[in-house]
């Protein structure tokens, strides 16, 4: 007998919600055949090295981490109505996409991690994707959806 899934992390990039819609609705639909709470994260990149930081000015990161939970807020709720987009847990961290969306999951307790399996390009192939270093480093189950 499998272990419930209590706790389910969908990683998501808020620009690209055209494809990331599919990736939160089949999360959904998994916590909710499981009774499980629902936890969205997107990541933005660290712009916080000192010779990068320089550029911007010094409340940009807050600017930026506020314009991504109000964009995340706005994609969950029109991917997936308010009533459910009250009940989810929405998480906006700044770095490595893939070492965030371990921690979050860590931090989390979840039991299920669902991302999406964007098209790779040849890059992709010699570094490894996202989605691949989330598989291959997760302490939880992965359901990646193409």
């Amino acid at each position: 007998m499998s272990n419930p899934i209590n706790t389910i992390l969908c990683a998501v990039d808020v620009m690209q919600a055209g494809t990331d819609s599919a990736v939160l609705e089949r999360a959904a639909q998994l916590a909710q055949l499981d009774g499980a709470q629902l936890d969205v994260i997107t990541v933005l990149p660290d712009f916080g090295m000192p010779i990068v930081a320089t550029f911007f000015s010094e409340d940009f990161h807050k600017q930026a981490v506020d314009k991504a939970r109000g964009t995340l807020d706005e994609f969950v709720r029109d991917t997936l109505g308010e009533a459910v987009n009250k009940s989810i847990r929405h998480v906006v961290a700044t770095g490595n996409i893939y070492e965030e969306i371990l921690r979050a999951a860590s931090r989390a307790g979840s039991d299920l991690i669902v991302i999406g399996a964007h098209r790779p390009d040849i890059a992709d192939f010699l570094l490894g994707p996202n989605a691949a270093r989330v598989v291959r480093h997760a302490r939880c189950s992965v359901y990646v959806v193409r």
